[in-house]
């Protein structure tokens, strides 16, 4: 097994240091370290995740996290090779980001940290329809074991969207580079940013290039496998196992679909109408007291986003007639160019944090938090 040695210091300790497309250092279990399985009660996820298979935990979407309390002084992940890469938050010390390479299966994500309980926060950070990530479980040194079930905020967001919500192309500096892993990263999204700045959990059901009706580059006429299509999935490639709804019940669901649908301008405004008709009231059936917030922003300009934006508003009147009072739309910026862009024409660092401040302060207000 190929090991990469990248170490800092923060706060005293060890941590391997951040560098896109690279691993932490791989492991090796030390002998007789503790081993604690995925399914151990103590540890707890956010997000869609599968357990179907109990010691191996399985997800596909950006954002599922993974939380736990352990003892001793460090902490190595297990996973199957190729999973991809976590954002590691170890007490309170700086986030670093993580990958499971193919030939990594064993991941150490700190090491010489004073004795005592410590806090992990780990982020599944890609869209893993096509790597498939599997967590498996966590070393822990000789006699140490797991704290107790850490406890995860109470305030409850999801959100649904496309690659501006999965952070594609968020790390990347150049509007001409294209799609990379390396370059992909949800913490850094607006949704990661606002839920963080909340207080919040927050569950993502996204994927690049997906609609409200249309997917990117297909028929004016619509995608069978647009967002509504795959919704109800525990994992975006698995039509087989779906998701209960009753594991996270949100107090809002923010909806940031509609750049995909009408962004090369070769789209049926009528269809797009009926996608947010449709969904918003699948939606209202699932969740009948959340407040449900549908969201324009921020790669959209001129007709396109004016006609998303009608779209919406017209939806969001059509509820409010038949009496669904908790129905709502905000606007994020369009962006310019000021902030600088992301990959292929996506927002960039600078831009997600501006939409991260803009949804921030109005989901404050509009949920009193």
């Amino acid at each position: 097994m190929k090991t990469h040695r990248r170490m800092i210091y923060v706060l005293g300790w060890m941590i391997p240091a951040f560098f896109s497309g690279f691993s932490a250092f791989a492991g090796i279990p030390k002998e007789d370290e503790t081993f604690v399985s995925a399914d151990d009660a103590r540890i707890v996820y956010m997000g869609r995740v599968s357990h179907r298979i109990p010691q191996a935990v399985t997800f596909t979407y950006p954002g599922v996290s993974i939380y736990a309390d352990f003892e001793g002084t460090s902490l190595q992940m297990k996973a199957k090779p190729g999973s991809g890469d976590f954002m590691v938050e170890i007490d309170d010390g700086l986030p670093y980001r993580i990958g499971f390479t193919k030939n990594d299966s064993i991941v150490t994500l700190v090491e010489g940290l004073p004795e005592g309980t410590h806090r992990a926060r780990i982020m599944y950070v890609l869209e893993g329809y096509e790597l498939k990530p599997v967590f498996k479980g966590f070393y822990l040194d000789k006699g140490c074991t797991l704290a107790e079930a850490p406890a995860l905020p109470e305030r409850r967001i999801e959100f649904i969207g496309n690659s501006i919500t999965c952070g594609y192309g968020v790390e990347s500096d150049d509007r001409n580079d294209p799609f990379t892993y390396e370059t992909e990263n949800h913490f850094y999204t607006y949704a990661a940013r606002t839920a963080r700045a909340l207080n919040a959990q927050h569950l993502v059901v996204a994927r690049s290039g997906i609609g409200i009706y249309r997917n990117f580059g297909a028929p004016a006429s619509g995608s069978k496998d647009c967002l509504p299509a795959m919704y109800e999935q525990v994992m975006f490639t698995d039509p087989t196992e779906l998701w209960n709804h009753s594991l996270y019940t949100p107090d809002v669901v923010c909806i940031n679909l509609g750049t995909n649908d009408a962004g090369d301008g070769k789209y049926d405004f009528a269809l797009l109408t009926d996608g947010y008709r449709k969904f918003m009231a699948h939606l209202r059936d699932i969740y009948p007291e959340a407040k449900l917030v549908l969201l324009s922003g921020s790669m959209l300009s001129g007709k396109p986003l004016a006609d998303v934006k009608r779209a919406m508003d017209k939806v969001v009147a059509e509820r409010k007639e038949v009496g669904d009072t908790e129905v709502y739309r905000f606007d994020m910026s369009p962006q310019t160019g000021s902030l600088g862009y992301g990959a292929n024409w996506h927002p960039s660092m600078r831009q997600q944090q501006k939409m991260a401040n803009e949804l921030t302060a109005y989901l404050k207000e509009l949920m009193n938090w």
